[in-house]
């Protein structure tokens, strides 16, 4: 048995011509470009067969007669048994010129060679697409009653079935599959498509919310979904069939799922939230079109929908399907199939393999480089604060990676040891005496870092004072607040106002901001270092819009309590978990990585919650520990006291171990 195959590399054509190579004496002979000569090694191998068993015929599927040699198309004519055209573009973001080139006239220069070549049947794999947005339900003897087909991917399956339909000169049949997914078996797919493109939002969704809450899916219209392997097994058994000619079959799901089922379905299979409540879709239809548009020519509504879409890679025509209109009848192909043993896997038994291979081997963030270096490699990093503690164990992470990393402090001896430290692991710190607080020296740095370097890539304001003292401590200390501010807020603001210019003039440039749980949670005894990193949050906020069409981003740490000098002076925190400054350059690390809004804890996620949602009740826990732990002997002026706990205060510590605040 002689075969012929176009699109044999493609996701289906090469396991059906696995498939038919499986058939005794079969030999198959396969279009390829020239130029993909090279790839003719590794499907052989991966069809197990010899040279003679698997034969390349070169071509171009848009060039007349297939662009084959007029002596290969003499040496093929009257032996071919099966002719399968499945060469296509499958792509509903292609643009409409490459699918009517491929789809439309490609296959009517492969209906042209089927003919010069004499072969035996042709088999034309086409698509449900082919039938349109057809309203109700589509038979596999009906063509004509298409609808709604204007949309490129649509027209272009429905034209080329009609040329397989009026201009085929030899015996042909034609196969309808549904949409296409991996493998029932495996998993193993090819590429992003139909469903998949709403699995890194199901992937989101896992990520931020536990599995037992509630999640509200999207209803919509019935979408048909086929595994692979059905549609080979089901396209090998019926095309050797007898009494299969002017004939069309649909490889489809004779039940199929509504869309917010397949959602359901896939977010089980991806441990997500359940999706107990659904909207549907429809409702969205008493919208006039006028208002839509409209909506869609504001600038910032085209900005965030375009900026959704691509975070989670879903093209706009995917909504086409939200609302599909059409089932399909498939009766002639159970028919054929019957007794075969060849049937439609139901999808809840096999999702779980589709999604184990899609976050193996298909989620785009596995192809994004998302180490350190990769981000931070080559480029400037300062940081300020850098001679000590959570500074100097982030500048050590940037340098470790291949960032020109510069330093800045106001003790010139700890600048000198982090740099003689640096330099006994094998790199370099660049450092750079500053005082933050002092408003002239900010600009004197900040000029001095653009004449050296060209400004910065990374800006790591790290550099702050904290003061741990109640307000009814403070009435005489309004210094201290002075003070904080001074470095906190308005040295930080400086030094970032002075290297946005360049960053603005590269059009790229990270900032990250080290911040406190203690502006989320309004941590008492706080007041004056609290103030001063919410007023940097705030500026941060405005800032992140004002430059968001600028290339520059922002990223605010909302930093849990770290081990470092600064709270050496309060005894009372040897006995409360705190971070590692290594673990605090590790968030400071990620961000720079991927670039979110905000990095902080569930605790501090939870202490703002409270108090959105139940301030008297936040104020109450919070005035109940501001009791419960009395001021450190640092802040009493008692330098070798030890602070004095309370069996409740005890017990407290005990119960939060483990959670960072």
């Amino acid at each position: 048995m002689l075969y012929f195959v176009t699109g044999a590399t493609g996701f289906i054509g090469k396991r059906l011509v696995r498939k038919l190579l499986g058939r005794k004496g079969a030999t198959v002979h396969f279009l390829i470009r020239k130029e993909s000569e090279g790839k003719v090694a590794a499907l052989r191998e991966y069809w197990g067969v010899s040279a003679a068993r698997a034969v390349p015929v070169f071509g171009d599927l848009t060039s007349r007669r297939l662009g084959v040699a007029a002596d290969e198309v003499k040496r093929l004519k009257g032996h071919i048994d099966h002719f399968y055209h499945l060469a296509a573009v499958y792509d509903l973001e292609a643009d409409e010129e490459s699918q009517v080139a491929v789809n439309v006239e490609g296959t009517r220069n492969t209906v042209e060679f089927a003919k010069a070549v004499d072969a035996g049947h042709f088999h034309h794999v086409s698509s449900i697409a082919a039938a349109g947005l057809y309203e109700g339900v589509f038979r596999e003897d009906m063509f004509d009653e298409a609808e709604n087909y204007e949309h490129p991917y649509f027209m272009t399956k429905h034209e080329s079935e009609k040329i397989v339909r009026t201009e085929c000169k030899v015996p042909w049949s034609v196969y309808r599959p549904a949409m296409v997914v991996g493998d029932s078996g495996t998993g193993e797919m090819d590429k992003i498509d139909g469903p998949y493109y709403f699995f890194k939002l199901i992937q989101r969704m896992r990520q931020i919310l536990p599995p037992w809450l509630p999640a509200i899916g999207l209803e919509g219209g019935r979408i048909n979904i086929v595994p692979v392997d059905y549609v080979v097994d089901a396209l090998d058994h019926i095309s050797h069939k007898a009494g299969i000619a002017r004939r069309c079959y649909h490889l489809v799901d004779p039940l199929g799922y509504r869309v917010g089922d397949v959602l359901d379905i896939f977010s089980r299979a991806a441990h997500a939230p359940k999706m107990n409540l659904f909207i549907n879709a429809a409702l969205l239809g008493f919208i006039p079109k006028s208002v839509k548009k409209g909506l869609m020519a504001v600038a910032p509504v085209r900005r965030i929908r375009a900026a959704v879409m691509k975070d989670l890679g879903i093209p706009e025509d995917m909504f086409t399907f939200v609302n599909y209109p059409t089932r399909f009848d498939s009766r002639d192909a159970e028919a054929a199939l019957k007794g075969s043993g060849i049937a439609v896997p139901n999808l809840k038994d096999y999702a779980w393999r589709l999604w184990d291979y899609w976050e193996r081997h298909l989620d785009p963030d596995l192809h994004i480089d998302r180490t350190l270096r990769g981000t931070v490699g080559g480029k400037v990093v300062l940081v300020t604060g850098g001679s000590s503690g959570i500074g100097l164990a982030a500048a050590h992470k940037f340098a470790d990676a291949g960032a020109i990393t510069v330093i800045c402090g106001r003790d010139q001896d700890k600048l000198d040891e982090a740099c003689k430290e640096a330099r006994s692991k094998g790199y370099e710190f660049i450092a750079y005496p500053a005082d933050i607080a002092d408003m002239t020296d900010c600009d004197r740095f900040t000029q001095l870092l653009q004449e050296n370097h060209g400004g910065v890539d990374f800006l790591i304001n790290n550099a702050g004072r904290s003061i741990r003292r109640a307000i009814e401590s403070s009435y005489d200390r309004f210094h201290d607040y002075e003070r904080t501010m001074q470095l906190n807020y308005f040295g930080c603001l400086r030094v970032t106002m002075g290297l946005l210019p360049g960053m603005v003039a590269k059009h790229k440039g990270h900032v990250v901001n080290i911040s406190s749980i203690g502006v989320l949670t309004n941590a008492p005894r706080f007041s004056a270092y609290v103030a001063s990193k919410a007023a940097l949050d705030a500026w941060t906020r405005c800032a992140s819009s004002e430059f968001a069409d600028r290339g520059i981003t922002f990223t605010t740490i909302n930093m849990p309590l770290v081990r470092t000098p600064m709270i050496a002076p309060t005894n009372i925190y040897n006995n409360v978990p705190t971070l590692a400054p290594e673990e605090a350059a590790d968030m400071i690390a990620q961000a720079c990585i991927f670039k979110p809004v905000r990095v902080a804890t569930r605790l501090g996620i939870t202490g703002q919650l409270l108090h959105a949602l139940l301030p008297r009740v936040a104020q109450i826990a919070m005035n109940t520990s501001f009791r419960m732990f009395p001021d450190s002997s640092a802040a009493k002026g008692d330098k070798s006291g030890k602070p004095s706990l309370s069996p409740e205060a005890i017990a407290m510590q005990q119960m939060m171990r483990g959670i960072h605040f």
